[in-house]
Parts: structure tokens; C-alpha cells; sequence
């Protein structure tokens, strides 16, 4: 049964998933507790449930959390269906433990009218694997000039309320000035793509002590900074809501606490693989470590994971990037920037912070649920585990060890990363409304 037959009236059966882990940032719960599951809501939440009909689902030492929400994926479609569509990113992103993802607007038609966001949320509902809530462009064609129409937008079917270029920033401060003061009136979201062009034209990777060794011309820290310096000053003057994408440098980090220190509204987000890998990793020139924005240095991944932790950048976004081999697979300088994530980021989190003592379990599962859905309206995704709430559930095994197969992923493309690494952490089970879109660690399509 597809989740939009579910929607019409269908009878979704019960679950009592039993003996979990249950890490619910929104209410702070963190303990062992069951969940009772019917017609695709919560009915119960506690110790020692039971029910006479319910399948049992048994998960000890497994943790049960809200499914997991991602402000910014590249499902590619419409027009980049050689690299990924709706149904394969859909797979991948139940495979990853989400059930919301928030594909950006970055295709071929590019999504700055209804028509187009009405075509990719109805394609996510058919498909029924994960809920999409698709994200508008600034400006027309994504151009940087004239604003795209966001009434139109945030009316329409797909009720868009989070507004980004990315790949492209807005560098003209008047547009950007609009757009904040234009996104006001409908209490949306501007993204601005963190980036200065005048001082990336040429860029290749970081700019630093690798880069000059490696002969590549560089992307300063500064390009970053300066464009997040702005819009900070613009949506401070405004009262405007800001979100800040792929954070990647310590100075970015500084500008946003001091940012919020003041009450402006700015939310941020940081990628797994900015968390993870550094540019000394680039010393092979192996094409899928280029990535917009760059890999940074050990310093600056310091400074990104303390953020993290103590709720300077909000969540954790993974900036899913397919590729199609034929273009991903070239020089250096030729090939496309962009990491696949959805698939791999909770281990990488689980790896790299909760084992390493950076961020307990509870926080780290809020940057993945509660924090994203903070940021924009996801429609209960990654809210509360309690009674009367829809099912968005996703039960993850923390101890699990796999090596990452790039060849056996769910998206179309190969290019993660991670292919070959050993990590810790995968989800079991992903459920939409109730129903399975991951069991026992596969999908279901």
C-alpha cells in the first residue's frame, strides 16, 4: 500500500515496537520505553505496553528516535534524472533513516514557480517513501536578479516556505535585502549560498598550506565569511528570518554565535562529511572530495563539531550531491562538486562525535530531528514521539559495524566519500506514518 492510498482511509496495522531506546529531544525523554503504533499515529508511550493485536517489534538495544529530517538534498529531478530522480533519492533517503527530505531548487526547470514545486511534492507523495517539502528559488532561474514569485510558492500545493539559490549565492545586497524583507511577509526562510564570487572564480579546493603544495588555486575562508557577515547585518536590520547553509569555517562560527548572542534570527547547518574530512585528504586529487564548499582544515572541523554541540549550528544538513559517474569521474578540475550523504550520515555522526564523546546520543539525534524541523515548517517530521502524533519514526542499531560499499547504495550515483570507511551505526527501521519504508535494513519500495 502506497502512503497516499494510507491517506485516503486505508487501515494501517498496529506495531508495538518493545524494549527501545527511546531518544526524543523534544520532550527530553531518553530511556528504555515501548511505542504503540495504529493507524499510522502513536497511540502510547511507556513501559510494559501491551496490545492484543499489535505486531510485536522487538527492539532491545536498538534506539528509537523521530525520523530524521534533511533541509538540504539534490534529488536532481526535473532534469538531472541521470543522476538521481525523486524515487531513487526517496529509497536513499529511507535507507538513511529520514523520513522529510527538503529538496533544493536547483533543477532543470529550476523550482521558482508553483508548478514546479507542485510537480516534485506530488512525485514524493506517489512514491510514498519519504515526505518532501521542496525548497523555492530566490531569484528567477536562479540569476540573482529578479525575485521569484514566493506568494505563489508558499500558496501553493506544496506550501514552500524556505527559499535558497544554493550553488549560486545572491551577491547583489539589494536583491538579497528584498528577499529577506519579501520572505517576511509570508514568515519563510531565506538560504543564501555562502559564497563571495569574486573570490572563488578560479577556487579548486581550501585555500592554504595544501593547496599550495598541490598546486590547486584556492577558495579562501574569507569568501564564506564575508557573504555570512552581510546577510547577518541585513537580516539583523530586517528582523528577518536567515538560515545559513554548509557552515564550514571557524570564522563563520564566530559571526553566527555572536549573530545569535544579539537575537538575530539565524538558524545554521553543517554537512557530514564538513564534520569528517579534511583537505589534506585531497593529496590524491581524487575527484569525489571536491565539494562546494571546499573541505577545510583540522582547525576549522574543531570549531564546526564545538558548534555542533553546544547548539550554534542548529542541525546537521547533509547536502546529498549525485553525480552521474561520467561526470563526477574526471580530472580534478573538471569534475563537478557534490558528495552523496543521505545514506551515510548518522554513521558518520555516530563515528565521529557520539563515540569520540562529542555529542551524547539525545543531541545528537536532535541535530538530525528536532533542530531541522526548528528551521522550517516539516509538518510534524521530527517532532515529539508522543500520543496522537503521526508515526515518523526511525530505529537505528548504535553498534553496528559496516564498511561503506559505494556500489550497493540506493542513489544512482557512487560518488560518497566514504566508500571503503568502517563505521559505526545504521538504521534498522524507517516508518512514514506507521508504515515501513526500511525494515530489517532494507527498503521498501
Amino acid at each position: 500500500m502506497t502512503d497516499a492510498a494510507f491517506r485516503s482511509g486505508d487501515h494501517r496495522p498496529a506495531l508495538l515496537l518493545r524494549g527501545g531506546r527511546v531518544l526524543d529531544p523534544a520532550s527530553g525523554t531518553d530511556e528504555v520505553l515501548d511505542v504503540l503504533v495504529a493507524d499510522g499515529i502513536v497511540v502510547e508511550v511507556g513501559a510494559g505496553l501491551t496490545s492484543n493485536d499489535a505486531e510485536i517489534l522487538d527492539c532491545d538495544g536498538l534506539w528509537v528516535t523521530p525520523g530524521f529530517v534533511d533541509l538540504h538534498t539534490h534529488l536532481r529531478e526535473p532534469g538531472f534524472e541521470d543522476a538521481e530522480d525523486i524515487a531513487s533519492g526517496s529509497a536513499a533517503g529511507a535507507a538513511g533513516g529520514y523520513t522529510a527530505l527538503c529538496p533544493m531548487a536547483n533543477t532543470d526547470p529550476v523550482c521558482d514557480a508553483a508548478a514546479v514545486a507542485e510537480s516534485v511534492w506530488r512525485r514524493g507523495t506517489e512514491i510514498g517513501l519519504v515526505d518532501l517539502f521542496p525548497v523555492g528559488a530566490i531569484t528567477k532561474g536562479l540569476r540573482g536578479e529578479e525575485l521569484a514569485e514566493f506568494g505563489e510558492l508558499r500558496h501553493s500545493a506544496a506550501k514552500v516556505d524556505f527559499f535558497s539559490d544554493d550553488g549560486k549565492p545572491v551577491a547583489d545586497s539589494l536583491v538579497m535585502r528584498r528577499a529577506l524583507q519579501y520572505a517576511g511577509a509570508f514568515d519563510a526562510v531565506i538560504c543564501n549560498h555562502s559564497e563571495d564570487p569574486d573570490l572563488t572564480a578560479e577556487a579548486q579546493m581550501n585555500e592554504g598550506q595544501v593547496s599550495s603544495v598541490l598546486g590547486l588555486p584556492g577558495w579562501p575562508h574569507e569568501a564564506e565569511e564575508i557573504m555570512i557577515a552581510r546577510d547577518l547585518i541585513l537580516a539583523e536590520g530586517l528582523g528577518a528570518r536567515l538560515h545559513v547553509p554548509h557552515v564550514t569555517t571557524a570564522g563563520a562560527v564566530e559571526l553566527i554565535r555572536a549573530a545569535k548572542a544579539r537575537g538575530v534570527h539565524v538558524t545554521a547547518e553543517v554537512t557530514p562529511h564538513h564534520l569528517s574530512l579534511r583537505d589534506h585528504l585531497i593529496d590524491g586529487y581524487d575527484p569525489v572530495l571536491k565539494v562546494n564548499p571546499p573541505l577545510r582544515t583540522d582547525t576549522d572541523v574543531q570549531a564546526l563539531r564545538t558548534a555542533l554541540a553546544d547548539g550554534t549550528i542548529d542541525c546537521v544538513a547533509t547536502d546529498h550531491a549525485p553525480h552521474a559517474p561520467e561526470h563526477k569521474d574526471q580530472e580534478w578540475e573538471h569534475a563537478p562538486c557534490g558528495m552523496l550523504g543521505l545514506e551515510t550520515a548518522f554513521a558518520v555522526v555516530n563515528t565521529d562525535l557520539v563515540l569520540a564523546g562529542l555529542l551524547d546520543p539525545l543531541t545528537a539525534i536532535a541535530r538530525l530531528t528536532s533542530g531541522p524541523a526548528g528551521v522550517r515548517d516539516v509538518a510534524g517530521h521530527g517532532g515529539a514521539i508522543a500520543a496522537g502524533r503521526e508515526a515518523h519514526l526511525t530505529v537505528l542499531d548504535p553498534e553496528v559495524r559496516w564498511t561503506v560499499d559505494g556500489r550497493g547504495l540506493h542513489s544512482k550515483a557512487r560518488n560518497t566519500p566514504f566508500h571503503g570507511a568502517d563505521l559505526v551505526g545504521r538504521p534498522v527501521h524507517t516508518l512514514l506514518r506507521g508504515r515501513f519504508t526500511l525494515r530489517d535494513g532494507k527498503v521498501q519500495a
